[in-house]
């Protein structure tokens, strides 16, 4: 090969790395890491769902039910309003 084709190439190559990057939101800082940064989630607080009228304690509903819901119907301890 000679020198103009080998430039050529490496340029073709270039341009579709550079198109590849922007294409997927990669950044050189990703690539010379080794790992690439991952997007945070924005994470809010949920709201309870459902109260103990004895104790005042809440449940959002999520995750595994308290203790005071066991054998119990939690439609009585549903929030409303």
């Amino acid at each position: 090969m000679n020198q103009g084709a080998i430039s050529d190439e490496l340029s073709g190559a270039i341009k579709t790395i550079k198109d590849l990057m922007q294409l997927h939101g990669i950044t050189v800082e990703d690539i010379s890491s080794g790992t690439r940064a991952k997007p945070t989630k924005a994470k809010g607080s949920v709201p309870a769902q459902f109260k103990n009228p004895e104790t005042g304690e809440t449940w959002t509903g999520r995750g595994r039910a308290p203790r005071w819901l066991d054998g119990k119907d939690k439609e009585q301890f549903r929030i409303t309003g």
